[in-house]
Parts: C-alpha cells; sequence; structure tokens
C-alpha cells in the first residue's frame, strides 16, 4: 500500500517476533523505519527489503549509551520520528520464591526501565513536532497476573502504570500513547524470549501445567503477528485512540473476566471500604 506521507517508526527489539512484523508493516505501507536490536546482524533482512527506507542501528535499552546515538541517526536519516514501539523485552516463567532477585531486577531493567529510558528521550523530539505517538507493548499479563509470571506481570503492570500517568501528561502537546495487551502470538517468545527458573520442590506440582504451557506453546500460538500491526496502526490512526489495545480472543476474554471480578468484589466489599472514612465534624 502506498502511503502518501510516509511516517516514521522507531522500533526497538525489531530482530523478531512483534518488533520485526511492526518494521514489515511499515514498510509494505511505504513508511520508513528504524530497526533497532542488540545485534544488527539480526536486521541484515530487514534493512536488504527497502535500503532507502530502514536504518538498522545498535541499540540495547539496558544501555544508556546506546539510546541517544540510535535517536540521533533516525532524525539524520528520516528528519522524524512518528512511533515509537517499545517492544523489547522478554519474560520470565518461575514462582516468585523461585525467582532469584537479581532476575527480578534484569526483567525490570529491559521490560520497563528501559522502555522508560527510550521514551524519555524521544519525548523532545515528538514535543517539538506537536505529534508523534508511544507504543508500550505490554500484555494481558499487564492487566492480571497468574502462578509462575509475577516477575514477568510485575514489570508489564509497572509499564501500564507508567504509560497511563504519560499519556495524560503528553496529550497537550500532540503525542498519543498506546498500551498494547496481546494474548497468545506465533512469534519467538515461546521459544527464545522466555528465562526459565530453576524449579522448587515445593512448586513443581502447583505450576506444572502453567510451565508446560508457556514452554510449549510456541509453534501452536493463535495470533497473527501481522494482523497484529495492523491493528495497531487502525488503532493509532483513529480519531480517539485507545489508551489499551487488547489483540487476540484469550486477551479479550481473560481481560473481561478480570474486569468483572473487579467490579465484583469492589460491590461486594464497597460498604466496607467506605465505612473506614472519618466521621463529620460535629
Amino acid at each position: 500500500m502506498n502511503n502518501p506521507t510516509p511516517k516514521s517508526w522507531f522500533v526497538t527489539g525489531a530482530s523478531s517476533g512483534f518488533g520485526m512484523a511492526f518494521a514489515q508493516f511499515a514498510l509494505e505501507r511505504g513508511d520508513n523505519v528504524v530497526a533497532t536490536g542488540r545485534s544488527i546482524s539480526k536486521l541484515e533482512a530487514l534493512v536488504a527489503r527497502a535500503p532507502d527506507r530502514v536504518l538498522a542501528h545498535k541499540l540495547d535499552v539496558t544501555k544508556a549509551t546506546d539510546i541517544q546515538p540510535a535517536i540521533d541517526a533516525a532524525l539524520r536519516r528520516f528528519g522524524r520520528i512518528d512511533y515509537l514501539f517499545n517492544n523489547a523485552g522478554y519474560g520470565i516463567v518461575g514462582a516468585t520464591e523461585e525467582t532469584p532477585e537479581g532476575e527480578w531486577r534484569a526483567v525490570l531493567d529491559t521490560n520497563f526501565f528501559g522502555a522508560v529510558a527510550v521514551t524519555k528521550a524521544v519525548l523532545p523530539v515528538m514535543r517539538a513536532q506537536r505529534s508523534g505517538a508511544i507504543v508500550n507493548i505490554s500484555s494481558m499479563g499487564g492487566q492480571m497476573s497468574f502462578e509462575g509470571a509475577g516477575a514477568y506481570s510485575a514489570s508489564k503492570f509497572a509499564l501500564e502504570g507508567m504509560s497511563e500517568a504519560l499519556a495524560r501528561e503528553v496529550a497537550p502537546f500532540g503525542i498519543k500513547v498506546l498500551i498494547v495487551e496481546p494474548g497468545s502470538f506465533r512469534t519467538e517468545f515461546g521459544a527464545g524470549s522466555l528465562r526459565l527458573m530453576p524449579v522448587n520442590a515445593a512448586y513443581k506440582d502447583s505450576l506444572a501445567n502453567v510451565r508446560g504451557m508457556l514452554q510449549n506453546m510456541h509453534g501452536a500460538q493463535p495470533g497473527d503477528p501481522a494482523k497484529a500491526a495492523r491493528a495497531v496502526a487502525l488503532a493509532l490512526e483513529s480519531d480517539v485512540t485507545p489508551l489499551r489495545l487488547q489483540l487476540g480472543a484469550d486477551s479479550i476474554a481473560a481481560v473481561r473476566a478480570h474486569a468483572e471480578q473487579l467490579l465484583k468484589d469492589l460491590a461486594s466489599w464497597e460498604r466496607v471500604g467506605i465505612e473506614t472514612t472519618l466521621p463529620p465534624p460535629s
């Protein structure tokens, strides 16, 4: 498809999965792409598809010294950044007690602090443009969590909390914020982006089903990343862009059930909560 006014997409973690799907979709519609990742060699095929419209640049989101050079290179090449996709990240499978503190800090460093750092570096560009969109790739696990996913969900909960505040802060500058909450999509996430924690015998049985599902989902996920990219673009370019976009029937069902349970609990315990209020002055 031809785009009369090409946009410039800045994508972290573009070497595979959603990042690659977003980049490919952008190229198909005639846009420019700044494809970033920890390994430039993994981006060569993307560059080969449209050398005049793809800039590959090394970027490890956990390294502050990588961020500004990538943004500067993007501006030199394309003059602007219209869409930032904070996509770089990975998952952890393990009970809370099974997951060492260093692993908790590492996943937050990539999935949350990395996204914050890249966002802060891009914001001056978008504010000067008085336009742009920041897309933070979360998960249905950013709305609720389940056994064995605590560390991963914690990183996504943090990302979503930041994103809610950010959306209000940057709206006056014409900048949109979109939180994307995918379910299970056919990416490499299940093969190369999951860290498996050592099994504690105490949790061997209670987490057996979850471990098996997460470890064996590769190649069987129902979601199509190319369709996800199209859905995200549709949301971004709508007159009213939602703060959150759930992708996949599994995500929609899980988020709906979680929200319904939240409202049910709120109603059941409303009286108890209200009765904690101080009495009016006599």
